[in-house]
């Protein structure tokens, strides 16, 4: 580990990634605690000298190498970065943000993290005015805040956004936009050198840039942690996993592979003379079923949940197939317009178990439902970005395979 290197990261949080920014430094300092603990023990044991001796030694290099070295704190332990660097936005009576870097952030290498679907109110002009903010507004906030960074001469610059913004527009069929594609390079003309985020809709995206690179990080881990401590979970016969539509297959193949599991697929047929409003009211005309449900335990897994309606015909389906319960994993979940209300109803009516989303999107309602699980990935995105500044791989969080096959070859 080189422990001084650390002193050069910097996390900016904008204003809707406020509370997944300070989750992500809780994690970031335990990481750097840990990792100091473990370089303590190993020096000691290798040059043999007392723990004392090699701590004072590695903060004295520390304090050489890193600037203003007074101001280090101190030199009997660990030195744990504070990692946030202090921002001041904005917001004028007009809707126009201002971002200001308030500390010396010159040759580091900043994270920006930003939650584009908090649609909960958030706090600008130093916690005076508190506002709702759309997509747009957040993206926005995005923009005036890279262009911040990189006037405070920043190093290195990357984006955690753990939705990729406008990433359902990633295809043409007419006379549309690649709104996906167009918004990565409008980052990388401001100077952003990689995002970082989860279960993109389209992997497509990751080749609609010259230079900018995409780290595509996956909650499959997790979310199967969380699906294993659901009370009285058995992984047996009566489990299978079932994609919730042909786009979905891919993820639920990795699924079935790991879990040893069969897969089934649903599919459906929509009238694109409709057009979907929500969740009651969508264009799927007919669902098939490749494969067996009955009496089963249905595990479906998807990338985003937007007012719900595919999920839940999917689920009312599933019912009239006589299937026993279903669990849902959903990596992105918005739960937008009154989708909230609609699963609840469906809870209800007995249409499904649980839903295991995670905390990539800022959510206050559905915590409080009895029928929904969060999953905490701040710890995956504080391991990449610790990584990433270490110049280590990250072959093992992007490719857990190998992970979730060994948790349940233990248990």
């Amino acid at each position: 580990m080189n422990y001084s290197s650390l002193m050069n990261l910097a996390v900016v949080a904008c204003p809707g990634g406020e509370v997944f920014a300070d989750a992500v430094i809780r994690h970031l300092q335990e990481e750097c605690l840990r990792n100091f603990e473990l370089m303590t023990n190993e020096l000691t044991a290798r040059y043999h000298l007392d723990a004392h001796t090699v701590v004072t030694q590695i903060n004295f290099i520390n304090d050489v190498l890193s600037p203003a070295p007074h101001s280090r704190g101190k030199t009997d332990g660990c030195q744990t970065p504070q990692f946030k660097a202090a921002t001041r936005f904005s917001l004028f009576s007009n809707g126009e943000v201002k971002a200001e870097i308030l500390e010396s952030i010159r040759g580091k290498d900043v994270y920006i993290v930003q939650d584009v679907e908090n649609h909960y109110p958030v706090a600008f002009n130093e916690g005076m005015t508190r506002q709702v903010l759309s997509v747009n507004d957040h993206l926005m906030t995005i923009l005036v805040t890279v262009d911040a960074v990189r006037q405070a001469g920043a190093g290195q610059v990357t984006l955690v956004m753990p939705l990729y913004p406008y990433s359902r527009q990633h295809k043409k069929k007419g006379r549309e936009g690649l709104t996906a594609s167009r918004v990565g390079k409008i980052l990388e003309s401001l100077g952003v050198n990689r995002i970082i985020t989860l279960d993109i809709h389209s992997r497509e995206i990751t080749n609609a840039f010259d230079c900018l690179r995409l780290e595509n990080l996956h909650a499959s881990y997790q979310i199967i942690r969380s699906l294993a401590g659901l009370p009285d979970f058995v992984l047996n016969d009566d489990f299978v996993v079932v994609s919730p539509d042909t786009g979905a297959v891919d993820r639920n193949k990795f699924y079935a592979t790991a879990l040893k599991k069969p897969l089934a697929l649903l599919y459906k047929e929509r009238d694109y003379s409709r057009v979907s409003k929500d969740a009651l009211e969508n264009n799927i005309s007919e669902i098939k079923l490749l494969g067996n449900v009955r009496g089963k335990t249905v595990f479906m897994a998807d990338d985003m949940l937007g007012t719900g309606g595919t999920l839940l015909k999917a689920m009312e389906f599933l019912k009239d197939q006589g299937v026993g319960r279903v669990i849902a994993a959903i990596s992105l979940p918005l739960f937008s317009g009154d989708a909230v209300s609609y699963f609840d109803a469906a809870y209800e009516a007995g249409l499904f178990y649980r839903i295991i989303g995670t905390n990539a999107i800022y959510h206050e309602v559905v915590l409080q439902r009895e029928w929904y699980i969060s999953v905490d990935i701040t710890k995956l995105f504080a391991e990449t970005i610790y990584r990433l500044h270490q110049g280590l791989s990250l072959g093992s969080l992007l490719d857990n395979r190998d992970i979730i096959i060994k948790r349940f070859a233990e248990s």
